[in-house]
């Protein structure tokens, strides 16, 4: 890898890293969710990626796998960042939680459970953090249909108000 950072070291126990991606001098590593916690104490422990900073969740719709789990990590004395990536399938969107390795993770994975639907395997407190308790679906998921609105100007303001549903009392 020539655009690896020279003070990002990537040696890894076999099998731990599937994959490795550098853009822009960024690190992502790819692994199986099997070996998702491995890799993140690996990480934490030996190479002194010690901050959490980032859980989020990208929707690759039609694609297949459909769901690409994302954990960004920050080593605080070496000032360096590396993107961790699993990839899951739609029918069995879990993941393995790291609050047992990083606390900041309690809040990042709830939200990631309550707008994207991903269940944290063995998480102390998985539930809704953002949506209504009774909201039904998770709204960042591509499956939830776009509205478009159109914009109101001084040219067809009068038509949108009149079309435009209102709440009455």
């Amino acid at each position: 890898m020539t655009n690896v950072p020279s003070t990002f070291k990537l040696d890894f126990p076999e099998g731990l890293v599937e994959k490795t991606a550098v853009f822009r001098e960024e690190v992502t590593l790819f692994t199986a969710r099997e070996r998702l916690l491995d890799l993140l104490k690996h990480l934490k422990e030996t190479q002194q990626f010690n901050m959490l900073s980032d859980v989020t969740c990208t929707d690759y719709l039609p694609k297949s796998p459909r769901f690409g789990m994302i954990y960004q990590l920050y080593s605080i004395s070496r000032n360096l960042r590396v993107r961790v990536k699993v990839m899951l399938n739609e029918l069995d969107a879990k993941a393995p939680s790291a609050c047992s390795l990083f606390a900041s993770a309690n809040w990042l994975e709830r939200e990631v459970y309550d707008l994207m639907g991903i269940t944290f395997t063995e998480h102390p407190d998985l539930r809704r953090i953002l949506m209504p308790l009774g909201y039904e679906g998770h709204p960042l998921r591509k499956e939830v249909p776009v509205t478009v609105e159109e914009n109101a100007f001084s040219f067809n303001r009068d038509r949108i108000d009149r079309e435009k549903p209102y709440a009455t009392e």
